[in-house]
């Protein structure tokens, strides 16, 4: 069986392409680029020359030096005696993830972008245009921390075995069919083994860092929004302070506000409309629970009635005891047994039960 491995010149994708040729996969190599030569990545690379943040930005997605990346990526290929492709994904990178970042930022909500990467170019256009280029697979491999497998016909994502490092989050919206085609071979594995595998093999890449985010820049360079002043006010619309634009906070922020408080102000709410920054004391900024939107479900057929779970509403935290109902339109309630901290709309909220993926959708609206 020929499987197709994204290659990102890291640890992971690396140690997945040699756990599968060494169960007997004929594996071949590739690399997704990201970054195009359209005006946007342009101006984007000016902006960080300008700053000189150039070797700030290195071990993100989004970074205008993938040649060090593919270059990596390129070396363990030969190494394992593989083939070795480069796919150009940046246009439909740009079309979909890049303007779909700014949208949600200019909306006043927190965007997810490895998760819409994932649904829509890692899994979906990158095979694709491999398969148009003339590569010839039949499945396709990624180095996340996740499982896979086959029970009552169907295929169930499950999380990885390491909980610190479990990536499933990420990958709740796949497809039936997306999930039918995919191996992920590090879910049964810890991130300390996989380091370990890489070392004894003689990989370059062993100790390379992990990638740590969408960017490691200033957010504001790929927002390109002039500055706007408007009124950060609590929960009562008193004015507290000034800011230059909503999209300069996140919620749930509780440093760099900028304000002084007999205690820590958080975050709690972001207005576009008039351009307002809302903060609160901690027991005021607590939620209950969230509607999410777009949901789907891979684990069951759908959702019939309240359902006892666990829920994730933020990649780095572990999940939470909630109880789920069905809306209508394509919509869940989901209500924490325990009050969570500051809720951000337009993240993904992932619904779990023991170790396996549910379902999940975006985070429309919190209460």
């Amino acid at each position: 069986m020929r499987v197709l491995v994204g290659m990102s010149g890291g640890v992971d994708s690396s140690v997945c392409a040699y756990l599968l040729k060494k169960q007997g996969y004929e594996v071949i190599g590739a690399t997704m680029l990201t970054w195009g030569k359209s005006n946007f990545f342009k101006e984007l690379k000016n902006k960080i020359d300008t700053k000189g943040e150039k070797n700030n930005i290195h071990g993100a997605c989004l970074c205008p030096h993938e040649e060090d990346d593919v270059e990596a990526a390129k070396n363990v290929a030969k190494k394992l005696g593989i083939d070795f492709h480069v796919i150009d994904c940046s246009n439909d990178y740009e079309d979909i993830v890049i303007n779909y970042f700014k949208n949600e930022y200019m909306k006043g909500r927190t965007p997810n972008p490895c998760v819409c990467c994932n649904q829509n170019i890692k899994f979906g256009v990158f095979p694709k245009l491999a398969k148009k280029a003339g590569i010839e697979f039949d499945k396709f491999a990624t180095g996340h921390y996740a499982r896979i497998v086959y029970e009552n016909g169907r295929y169930i994502l499950k999380r990885g075995i390491n909980p610190k490092k479990d990536q499933s989050y990420f990958l709740y919206g796949l497809t039936q069919e997306q999930l039918s085609m995919t191996l992920t071979p590090l879910g049964d594995y810890t991130k300390e083994e996989i380091r370990e595998i890489a070392r004894e093999n003689g990989f370059e890449v062993a100790d390379k860092p992990d990638s740590q985010d969408f960017y490691n820049g200033d957010y504001n360079d790929i927002l390109d929004a002039k500055p706007k002043t408007g009124n950060i006010v609590d929960i009562n619309g008193n004015v507290l302070g000034r800011h230059n634009g909503f999209w300069n906070y996140t919620i749930g922020q509780r440093k760099g506000i900028g304000i002084a408080a007999a205690a820590p102000l958080y975050v709690k709410e972001l207005r576009k409309d008039t351009n307002e920054v809302v903060v609160a004391y901690k027991e005021d900024s607590l939620n209950k629970g969230l509607i999410a939107c777009d949901v789907v479900f891979n684990a069951i057929d759908k959702l019939n009635g309240p359902l006892k779970c666990e829920v994730k509403i933020r990649s780095s935290q572990e999940p939470k005891e909630a109880i789920i109902k069905p809306l209508e339109n394509n919509k869940t309630e989901v209500e924490f047994t325990l009050m969570q901290n500051p809720i951000a709309i337009g993240q993904s909220a992932v619904f779990y039960k023991d170790d396996t993926v549910l379902g999940g959708g975006i985070i429309e609206s919190v209460y």
